[in-house]
């Protein structure tokens, strides 16, 4: 019997990617694409430029197609494709689906407020997602997931589908007739056409599967089905998530969003915005004197960066990092800020101290979920580029004090789509078969007590009463420079 696939299509915030897998879970072949330098018009405004998504989509899937014809795979084997395009962004679209104005993305402070019409925005029809404008180009059908729809969005959660509450729609100012059609995760939204079919390289009428947002989709990916297992995801965006049952009312510390499993949950608590973004700022910035030695070691600048901070000890001497580069909506006026320099101090404190600093901000906000939910983590998964630093795996088993572990891949987003498909095309019975098939752990790191009895301290001491402190100058700040 020839083997059969199932593709996970997972386009983020700086690269798009299509990984092909067989029906045990295996990953034949992947294919990547950078997405361009964000558009900063202004402070704190943030857009893709022209038609980003889509072109560097269309490189990713050819490169993968190409590589799965090398190793002797059949593009018509492929039975589905799972589709996760970055989350909270807004997109706006001409009555043929084309871009009416350039992708909004997450980090533009727009998305803080519903839609309001300006009139650079001409000639928009549809309101939707990145999810519902890629399904467009894929298929031609304006539908889209309805586990995408965060923030200003008519959506009820509860039924999962759009509100028939006139008061909500008039909240977020739009219009039944202005958003896409929805379909559960795990349902078909669409198939491949013809045309597209040919740019890409697949076949036309492959099944396009619908998902959930990124996070959701990760966390189904990696494997966090478990009551107390938590998933960290660390992307432009770091958030953190564990799944649930109910779709809790009025919580405090956390958003309920649907799963990537239709009538689950998954309670997201703050996150880090920008936080491996910071690291590839951190690496662009200060990275270029490390650049020869880099060549010479026989490494990349980031592992000659890891390796160099595992010899600053817990806690960077002092050295403090407030992960602000991209403040939450609520403080607009925050900033990112190192505080604690003197003479020990190298580029390996820095580096280090950006690690610590997105563990501390993960871990003062997961526990305020951890505890209203009254359900302590027993442990942590890590996803993403970052997992495959010894070094920051350590940092989070030391800071939270729990077994830590990664995937063998990780990217786990991409695993989460295949489930989906296979699950759209009965390749599975259930989402727990289909994570045990698909899932696969890797290495874990046991948490060191006297690191982690010291990050406590230097967390409860000094790292929780940083931004009272420096609130009010930012607030003096922002309005003189921004």
């Amino acid at each position: 019997m020839k083997s059969k696939y199932l593709m996970g299509v997972d386009v983020g915030t700086q690269s798009a990617k299509v990984v092909i897998f067989d029906l045990d879970g295996n990953a034949i072949c992947e294919g990547k694409q950078q997405l361009r330098k964000m558009d900063i018009p202004a402070p704190l405004l943030a857009e893709h430029p022209d038609d980003d998504l889509w072109d560097s989509l269309k490189v990713a899937f050819r490169r993968a197609m190409q590589r799965l014809g090398e190793r002797g795979g059949r593009p018509q084997d492929i039975l589905a494709m799972g589709l996760c395009i970055v989350r909270c962004c807004r997109v706006l679209l001409k009555a043929n689906g084309e871009l009416a104005y350039p992708v909004i993305n997450w980090m533009d402070k727009r998305l803080n407020k519903p839609y309001e019409y300006i009139d650079a925005y001409a000639g928009v029809k549809y309101v939707t997602t990145t999810s519902g404008y890629i399904t467009h180009r894929l298929t031609g059908e304006f539908k889209d997931t309805c586990a995408n729809y965060i923030g200003w969005w008519p959506m009820d959660n509860d039924t999962l589908d759009w509100s028939t509450d006139p008061a909500a729609w008039q909240s977020c100012n739009l219009t039944r007739e202005m958003v896409l059609e929805v379909v559960k995760p795990g349902e078909i939204l669409g198939h491949i056409t013809q045309q597209v079919a040919q740019q890409l390289g697949v076949p036309a009428g492959i099944p396009v599967v619908a998902t959930a947002h990124d996070k959701a989709v990760e966390a189904l990916g990696a494997g966090s089905l478990d009551e107390g297992v938590a998933l960290i995801s660390l992307g432009t965006y770091i958030g953190a998530m564990v799944h649930g049952h109910a779709n809790v009312k009025d919580a405090q510390n956390f958003w309920p969003f649907q799963a990537s499993i239709p009538g689950r949950y998954l309670y997201e608590c703050m996150g880090v915005r920008r936080g491996m973004w910071t690291i590839s700022w951190f690496r662009d910035q200060f990275g270029a004197a490390a650049l020869s030695e880099a060549h010479d070691a026989g490494v990349s600048i980031e592992e000659l960066l890891n390796q160099e901070a595992e010899c600053v000890p817990a806690g960077c001497e002092g050295l403090i990092t407030v992960h602000d580069w991209a403040p939450p909506s609520e403080a607009e006026f925050r900033k990112g800020a190192m505080i604690g320099f003197d003479g020990r101090h190298t580029r390996a404190h820095m580096y280090r101290s950006v690690l610590e600093g997105i563990a501390f901000t993960m871990k003062n906000h997961m526990d305020k979920m951890a505890q209203e939910l009254a359900t302590p983590f027993k442990s942590l998964i890590i996803s993403g580029g970052g997992a495959n630093s010894d070094l920051f795996m350590q940092i989070f088993a030391d800071v939270f004090g729990i077994p830590t572990c990664r995937n063998i891949m990780k990217g786990s987003a991409a695993v989460g789509c295949a489930i989906n498909a296979g699950m759209a095309v009965g390749v599975f019975n259930d989402y727990e078969q289909a994570a045990q098939k698909l899932v696969r752990m890797g290495d874990s790191f046991v948490p060191d007590i006297n690191n982690h009895r010291f990050y406590n301290q230097l967390n409860q001491q000094v790292y929780q009463q940083v931004n009272k402190h420096l609130d009010p100058l930012l607030q003096a700040l922002s309005p003189l420079v921004d």
